[in-house]
Parts: structure tokens; sequence; C-alpha cells
């Protein structure tokens, strides 16, 4: 059985889903991150960047968010968690979840995590300062032309909205009000809080 290393409220969040969307066993392990156990030799040892989440295979251990979806969308392909069968649908999913990766998350963490980035004070303040700002421009992409259809991608619901609800679940706490600033985002986050499969892993990362 596959192990699932998981903090709630992380991008985490995604990969649970996405394991309950799957119907995959797996078994789910929380990483206490106000004990720093992130750091601790047990847990470096499955993943040495000190982050979650990770995800432990029968071929080994996997970590990033965009890794661990596309592994699980095409582990579980009777899920039908991602266009499998047409390489550049595929890889415009893996855009999507690049962008969530890369730009959305990084917007994100200059709110509480300055000091990857600067040492001056004033210099992580202004950082967090600018956090409702810069996410709101990354969000306004997706708002306006991002979003396909009732999902991300389309009619289908796919790894994609796993990680935009994961995402978009920040939004309040980086001073944006989702459903006044960012209507159709908010409406998808409230459609994937429906789901039964993703109702119970979110009650399960949060529980």
């Amino acid at each position: 059985m596959m192990k699932f290393y998981y903090s709630p409220g992380s991008c985490a969040l995604a990969s649970h889903i996405a394991l309950a969307e799957a119907g995959a066993s797996y078994e789910p392990i929380r990483v206490d991150f106000s004990n720093s156990e992130q750091q601790k030799p047990d847990y470096l040892a499955i993943n040495p960047k000190g982050r979650v989440p990770s995800l432990i295979t029968d071929n080994g251990a996997l970590t990033e968010t965009p890794a661990i979806l596309a592994y699980i969308a095409q582990k579980f392909p009777e899920a039908g968690l991602a266009p499998l069968d047409d390489p550049f649908a595929f890889a415009r999913a893996q855009e999507f979840n690049s962008y969530l990766c890369s730009t959305i998350h990084v917007a994100h963490a200059h709110k509480s995590r300055g000091k990857r980035w600067a040492d001056d004070p004033a210099a992580i303040a202004e950082m967090t300062r600018k956090v409702p700002e810069t996410v709101l421009a990354a969000f306004r992409l997706i708002e306006d032309g991002m979003l396909k259809g009732t999902w991300v991608l389309g009619e289908q619901f796919s790894i994609c909205d796993a990680y935009l609800y994961t995402v978009a679940h920040w939004l309040e706490g980086d001073g944006i009000d989702a459903k006044s600033q960012l209507p159709r985002v908010a409406e998808h986050r409230d459609r994937v809080a429906e789901r039964p499969a993703a109702k119970a892993a979110i009650a399960e990362h949060f529980g």
C-alpha cells in the first residue's frame, strides 16, 4: 500500500483529493509542522527537501505536487483524472498545474515564507504587503481565461481541479475576497468541495 505524507492546509491537499478521487488505497501519515517533524532525520530520509507532500510507491518516493498528481492520474487511468490518451491535452493539464506550482504558490509563499528570499525585515515586510496584489493578479489569468468549463479542462474533473481547489483555499488568508473578486474560481471551489470523494479527502486532511 502507498504511504502519503501530508500536513493540513498545505499543497498536499491536492494529492490527497486526487488519491481519493482515484479510489486509491493508501496510508495517510500526518507530518506535524508545529513540531518541525518535516526537518527530522526520519522524514528527511523520505524527502530531503523537508516539505510535503511525499508519496511512497512500490517504485520509490515521489515529491512535488505536479509529479504526484501526474503519477496518480497515470497509475489509475480508469478514474479519468487526466486526458492520458491525448499528448497535447495532457501537456495542457501539466501546463496549468505548473502555473499553480511556480507562480500561484510562490506568490502565496511571500506572505509567510519571505525569509526564503530576503534577510532584510523591510524587504520581507514589503513582500508580505504585496501578497494580495500579486496573488490576485496571478488568479486573474485563471478567472478570465484558464477555466474551460465546469472544470478546468472542460466538463471532466481532473487533477487540475484538485490542485486549483487547494491553492484557492488560501485566498481569504491572502487578503482576497474570492466570491466578489474571483467569482468563477470561488464557484469552482464550491463545486469541488461538494464531490463525495473530495469531501472525504478534505475531512481526512483537516481531521
